[in-house]
């Protein structure tokens, strides 16, 4: 391939590599890879798509693998704008991967060393050891064992991953059976505890359901009456109401009336409005009627002076156009004389010049007819040489084919559909435990979340219950009477304090009331308290002793008792408050007290919720200055922190249980969703090996029924066509003879016919040229007369316009005049008056309309007050029936609450009722009930799915030890196919070296005349040591390759490159100015060589010294007479020279 630089010789080189699966576009001289589509010249628009395509001759067989049964191998990459690249062999889809494994060994592909392009040589040469290497691999055909390797490797890799998997699997799993089997046994004693607890809740709802049922009946009773008092109040309404309906219907009637007058009113008023823009209306008429009079007398005098004008310019028109009539007929009869010798002379011109342009016209017709038959000849030689050779191409490849196995196409395609049911079973298994474990995991999180909420509310209330117990405690131990109470052992009497519930909000005003006797000791007689006269204590104490029983006091009417507000258990302990509060009585503030004070009887007092207490002659402002101060309050909050905690408990419980089964689930899911995800893969990876088999078979099949057809045409048609050029070739001879004689005729009769022709020429010019002179003053004298026929025309039409419009004008003010004697103003100013008379009596009659209407608006609005007054009536009726429907509809609720929690714990009433008893009362059901659910509670978590779940997971973990096992066996088999691969590529790559090496030595001194040079291992281990190259040309002892010079090393590449082609010699090589740095003794040793290995491997080289090219057999030559666009010329060495001797 040779060519001036810049003409696209290169690109040649990166097209093959592009189409060998290049990638990286920084190798094929560009920045992307699009930069390999044509890019558009300055005459040619860019190209969409690059497509380059390979034909290889396979007739020996040498492609390896399914392709290597046709005797042509077609490999086809095409690139589009959008990045789309696709890839063919044989016009059949592929991949990238297939194209290389086409060529995987051969020393081809893009990177390897039989495609050297500018500047390779020297790079293979200055390369590191670890670089140099891959050429060597190469060259020993190890790049399939190094896939293969790579692709165990990966199997390797993840059998590991997935054998760490499985051994962390089986560990969780053996600590879960170890919990699983203590949480078997609590499981079975939480069933014992529910049971039993389940029984005395459902009696509970039973009896309380019985209870509400008597509630709800004596409530209905209730109801009956009081709608019994609604509806006598009721039926008086209805007749208030129906006088009131009376009233509003003459109401309404009197409304309509005042309405229908004031319509007529309005009415009348617009009549009167509609007669008054009437006179206005004529008014303005008139005015306008004698202005457009007026205007219409002065456009008449304007169109009659412009008729006058017109027709003076007429005339002077007139007198211009006869001149100009005169002047044009005496020059055209000039022109005309002229002309009509010129017919005959133009004629003899034109004959003499069809003749001469026919005679040229055959003469280079002719000439091209000798240049087509010649190239025809070049053609036909060229077509039918490749059509034979193509021929015996195609015949051989047919001779080889091989029909594939039908039976075993369809054994592969009956196990592939097996494999895809189980497979799609899998995937669907797989999907939905791929759905499930979101959720399940969104429950964990959700359960662990409420376990921490509700840990963190109990912790903050048993803070406060602690700290309040701890103030309630030293309120009574840090006093300065304890160590009086712990010197008589009295400190542990039971207080007062501690049995008295008070109402929220109250605390404070009984402890004004109480004062010290809010902690007073309970003893059981007051006789030996005397006993502590002689000792008294350092601080006020109270001590008491409950009665067996008491009357409670006598309250004052319409004033509430103290002792309301108190909820007391002990029937003495009541007792003794009677005895201190009986004459106490509560008021909201102190003002209310004040105000009501002389209610109270003798003796009595008022208290305020701040604790102030008002008798009837006195005030007494309250001050927490006792060690009891708050105590009530803080007593009341402890047992209501006390409830809240044991609440809170409960669900403290049961969130740690919910969040317990929630975790096994998602284990269980987790595992679940991994023996789900290996059995698609297993699955996958079978389904996805049959495809490929099919697959193979089914393209072996397709490929071998298009081949076998395709051959069977093209032998047809080639075999049409050598028929045809040869026909061609043949006409082709006989016609090229004949132009060659037709063609030295003409040119003679060509000459003797020009000469004639240039002298009648002159003669013409000359003629023509007087006759354009005549004819130009014709011209301008016809031009003249045309100007004054257009004026006259005009003026004419001008004088038309302005009669007309007279006329139009003259119309238009007959017409003003006739409007102006129809407007009459009279006739309107009458029927104006007669409507203001109308509208004075539609007013009187409104006037009357609304009196009476407002008389019986008066009587409505009476009435209408005696109806709000029987409505407002029947409200408190109302209120007492709802408040009735209120409480039924609750003791209602209750037994249906009751009904449904017993259906829905599908309870037998009727033998439930059999177990009542009538000493079975609720509380003591109550009792049983949290009784047993402490029971319960203190068992703590309970996993009820133990049980199931330890038998399970006592399956799955057998199920685990057996895939552990048979994972160890697979990591042992890859572990021993990796060491055996490696085995074989290095026992290949030292025979390789080897050989490489002894090459070497032999080409270095062949190319040279003289000289050593070797290669060396720098590692002890071949797999992965680098090569370094040793070379000493004659005379040199150079400690390193680097020291050589640039032509030096060119030659040592090369002979290291083609050392590797003898030892596995590609099909073809492409060299691109490997002879650049060579002088002309080396370039003559280099050519030497490379036509010795030209037996054996295809050269194609791009070279500018004509050394190299003297060795080619065949020169393509790359031009570019296009800008931009580079084109081929091909010449056969063989050829060429013959022509050279002819």
């Amino acid at each position: 391939m040779v060519g001036p630089n810049g003409c696209g010789k290169s690109n040649i080189i990166d097209a093959v590599r592009w189409v060998l699966g290049e990638s990286r576009a920084s190798e094929l001289r560009g920045e992307s890879m699009q930069d390999v589509i044509f890019n558009g010249s300055t005459a040619r628009k860019p190209g969409s798509r690059a497509s380059v395509e390979l034909i290889f001759d396979n007739s020996d067989g040498r492609a390896a693998g399914q392709w290597g049964q046709y005797g042509e191998i077609a490999v086809k990459r095409v690139l589009t704008r959008d990045g789309t690249s696709s890839y063919y062999i044989n016009n059949l889809p592929a991949r990238r991967r297939d194209i290389q494994d086409i060529f995987l060994g051969t020393g081809l592909g893009p990177r390897a060393y039989a495609i050297i392009g500018q500047g390779m040589i020297a790079r293979i040469i200055e390369a590191k050891p670890e670089e140099l290497r891959v050429f060597l691999e190469e060259a020993a055909g190890v790049s399939k064992y190094k896939e293969r390797r790579r692709e165990t490797e990966n199997r390797l890799h993840d059998t590991r991953e997935n054998l760490t998997r499985v051994e962390d699997i089986v560990r969780e799993l053996g600590a879960n059976l170890e919990k699983l089997e203590a949480q078997a046994v609590v499981a079975n004693k939480y069933k014992e505890l529910v049971a039993d607890g389940e029984e005395k809740q459902r009696l509970l709802w039973l009896l309380r359901k019985n209870e509400a049922a008597g509630e709800q009946q004596k409530q209905q009773r209730a109801i009956e009456q009081a709608q019994i008092d609604l509806e006598a109040q009721t039926a008086r309404l209805r007749e208030v109401e129906s006088q009131l309906e009376t009233l509003r219907v003459a109401h309404y009637s009197a409304s309509d009336a005042m309405q229908g007058a004031q319509g007529a009113l309005y009415e009348a008023n617009a009549e009167v409005s509609r007669l008054e823009a009437e006179i206005k209306f004529i008014v303005e008429s008139r005015n306008r009627v004698q202005a457009q009079i007026a205007a219409l007398n002065a456009q008449r005098e304007q169109w009659r002076a412009q008729a006058e004008k017109a027709q003076d310019e007429l005339e002077e028109a007139e007198e211009a156009r006869a001149m100009a009539d005169e002047k044009a007929a005496l020059a055209e009869d000039n022109a005309a004389a002229k002309h009509d010798a010129l017919p005959a002379l133009e004629a003899k011109w034109r004959d003499a010049q069809a003749q001469l342009n026919d005679e040229r016209a055959r003469i280079a017709q002719t000439e091209q007819s000798l240049k087509l038959e010649a190239a025809h000849q070049r053609n036909a030689d060229q077509q039918l040489q490749q059509l034979q050779q193509r021929h015996e191409r195609l015949k051989s490849e047919a001779g080889g084919l091989d029909a594939p196995d039908e039976t075993q196409l369809e054994e592969l395609r009956m196990q592939l559909a097996e494999q895809e049911e189980i497979l799609a079973e899998a995937q669907a298994r797989l999907a939905d435990a791929q759905e499930a474990l979101p959720r399940l995991d969104g429950e964990r999180r959700a359960a662990q979340e409420r376990v921490q909420a509700e840990s963190t509310q109990i912790h903050q209330l048993e803070a406060r219950l602690a700290a309040l117990k701890q103030l309630q405690e030293n309120v009574q131990t840090e006093g300065k009477i304890q160590p009086w109470l712990d010197k008589h052992e009295l400190g542990a009497l039971p207080r007062l304090w501690k049995k008295l519930h008070v109402e929220a909000g109250w605390e404070a005003a009984l402890e004004a009331v109480l004062r010290e006797r809010l902690a007073a000791l309970e003893v059981s007689n007051l006789d030996w308290v005397k006993a502590f006269a002689t000792d008294a204590p350092p601080a006020k104490l109270a001590f008491y002793a409950p009665p067996a029983a008491g009357e409670p006091p006598a309250a004052a009417a319409g004033l509430r008792p103290v002792l309301s507000l108190v909820r007391i258990d002990d029937a003495g302990i009541r007792a003794v408050l009677n005895d201190w509060l009986g004459n106490v009585y509560v008021a909201d503030d102190i003002t209310q007290a004040l105000a009501t004070r002389t209610q109270l009887p003798a003796g009595g007092a008022f208290v305020v919720k701040a604790g102030h207490i008002v008798t009837r002659v006195g005030v007494q402002l309250y001050a927490a200055d006792s060690e009891q101060a708050g105590m009530l309050a803080r007593q009341q909050e402890i047992e209501n922190l006390g409830r809240q905690v044991r609440a809170q408990a409960l669900l403290a419980d049961e969130a740690r249980t919910a969040a317990v089964r929630a975790e096994a689930a998602h284990t269980q899911a987790a595992q679940a969703l991994g023996d789900v995800r290996a059995q698609a893969e297993r699955a996958t990876q079978r389904v996805h090996a049959l495809q490929m088999d099919v697959l193979k078979l089914a393209q072996a099949h397709e490929r071998y029924t298009q081949r076998s057809t395709q051959i069977r045409e093209e032998l047809e048609e080639i075999g049409a066509q050598i028929d045809e050029q040869r026909a061609l070739r043949a006409e082709s001879e006989a016609n090229f003879e004949r132009f060659d004689g037709e063609l030295a005729e003409l040119q003679a009769r060509f000459e003797d016919n020009q000469l004639a022709f240039e002298a009648l020429d002159e003669s013409l010019t000359h003629a023509r040229q007087e006759a354009r002179d005549l004819e130009r003053g014709a011209n301008d004298a016809r031009f003249a007369a045309r100007n004054a026929v257009t004026r006259i025309d005009e003026l004419k039409r001008s004088i038309q316009v302005a009669h007309e419009q007279s006329e139009r004008v003259a119309a238009s003010l007959e017409d003003a005049r006739a409007e102006l004697e129809t407007i009459n103003e009279q006739t309107a100013h009458t029927g104006l008056q007669d409507a203001l008379e109308i509208r004075a009596v539609k007013e009187e009659a409104l006037q009357a309309a609304r009196i009476e209407l407002d008389d019986l608006t008066a009587k409505l609005r009476a009435s209408d007050e005696q109806r709000l007054v029987a409505e407002r009536s029947l409200q408190p009726l109302r209120d007492r029936i709802t408040e009735l429907q209120l409480k039924e509809q609750a003791a209602r609720l209750s037994v249906e609450q009751f009904a449904e929690q017993l259906t829905t714990a599908e309870v037998d009433e009727e033998a439930l009722r059999e177990k009542l008893t009538p000493d079975l009362k609720p509380s003591y059901l109550q009792g049983e009930v949290t009784r047993l659910n402490n029971a319960i509670n203190a068992l703590g978590p309970v996993n009820m799915a133990a049980l199931d779940e330890l038998k399970a997971a006592s399956e799955r973990k057998v199920f685990l030890d057996a895939q552990s096992a048979d994972l160890t066996d697979a990591i042992t088999t890859l572990e021993d196919a990796i060491h055996k691969i490696d085995q074989e590529t290095r026992t290949l790559l030292q025979g390789t070296f080897d050989e490489v090496n002894r090459h070497f030595s032999d080409l270095f001194p062949r190319l040279f005349g003289g000289g050593q040079a070797k290669l060396i291992m720098t590692g002890d281990e071949i797999l992965d040591a680098g090569v370094q190259v040793m070379a000493q040309p004659p005379g040199k002892k150079n400690a390193t390759i680097h020291l050589l010079s640039g032509g030096e090393k060119a030659l040592t590449a090369t002979a290291l490159v083609f050392a590797m082609f003898q030892l596995n010699p590609a099909p073809f090589c492409l060299l691109d100015e490997v002879d650049a740095p060579l002088d002309d003794a080396n370039t003559e040793r280099f050519a030497n060589l490379v036509r010795a290995m030209s037996d054996k491997t295809q050269f194609l080289f791009i070279s500018h010294n004509k050394i190299a090219m003297e060795m080619a057999q065949q020169l393509i030559g790359v031009t570019m007479q296009e800008q931009g666009v580079s084109r081929i010329v091909a010449v056969d060495m063989e050829t060429a020279a013959g022509f050279a001797q002819n």
